[in-house]
């Protein structure tokens, strides 16, 4: 299936590895021009290689921390004009209520809302007046089904899910979509962390841990990151004009809520 994508350009941010990695690949096999984002250099245009040998499309690696707004201001100087944004960023480590003071929930709104509202913020307005833009936002199941471990990650991105929605209401009329993507329980950078995490605190074994993870889920299996960013092509395809607003859950089935 041509998904109308050749030529189109990506932004995608936190992309050096797992999920966003997982997304730039995918719109790199459908023939965009692709932007990658990191804070480290090295693992960075190792990732820009893998995607180039992978695909043979343009691949720019741009340094930058999406935290600060000279590390946006980075980003769109080198795509000043991008037809998709993928927005991601890595999320705060779980914890309890009595471990987030101040500084840490400034941070968590800072990585995982206002970073993302600021881009876009600034593509939006040049998306609707070229009459094409896909915004996709990297969330969490959590923001459907909270854990109280997670709430740092998940009242920031609970945020950023209602301004996408109000946001996605006044776009559309100009061919531009926001959604988000819910995943859970993907092998990734960020699962093994909490591999790890699992290990020290119940003195298990590796292969342990990784089942006691998957049995969580319906499916009984981690998702593969290319299942994920199957689903965010899908989503950026210029087939997927009339679907705006919503909320993907990718979490091998766990979401056990009707609605």
């Amino acid at each position: 299936m041509d998904l109308g994508l050749k030529d189109k350009k990506a932004l995608v941010c936190a992309s050096s590895q797992g999920l966003g990695y997982a997304c730039a690949l995918a719109l790199a096999q459908e023939g965009c021009e692709v932007y990658i984002n990191g804070r480290q250099l090295d693992k960075l245009q190792e990732a820009a290689k893998s995607l180039r040998t992978e695909t043979g499309q343009a691949v720019m690696p741009i340094q930058a921390d999406l935290n600060t707004h000279e590390g946006r201001l980075k980003l769109l100087l080198a795509c000043p004009q991008p037809d998709i944004l993928i927005n991601n960023n890595a999320g705060p480590p779980p914890g309890q209520l009595s471990d987030w003071d101040h500084t840490a929930w400034m941070g968590a709104l800072e990585s995982n809302l206002l970073s993302a509202a600021l881009l876009m913020r600034e593509v939006i307005p040049g998306m609707r007046q070229r009459r094409f833009g896909r915004i996709v936002n990297i969330t969490s199941a959590m923001v459907k089904s909270p854990h109280a471990a997670m709430g740092l990650s998940t009242a920031a991105r609970a945020g950023l899910t209602a301004l996408s929605k109000a946001l996605a209401r006044e776009a559309i009329i100009d061919n531009v979509t926001i959604n988000n993507l819910l995943p859970e329980r993907f092998d990734t950078p960020r699962q093994e962390f909490m591999v790890q995490r699992m290990m020290k605190a119940s003195d298990i074994t590796r292969e342990q841990a990784r089942s006691e993870i998957a049995a969580t889920l319906p499916a009984n299996r981690m998702g593969d990151p290319k299942e994920f960013g199957a689903a965010c092509a899908f989503l950026c395809a210029t087939t997927s004009g009339f679907m705006t607003g919503q909320n993907l859950q990718l979490d091998g089935g766990s979401y056990s809520s009707l609605i």
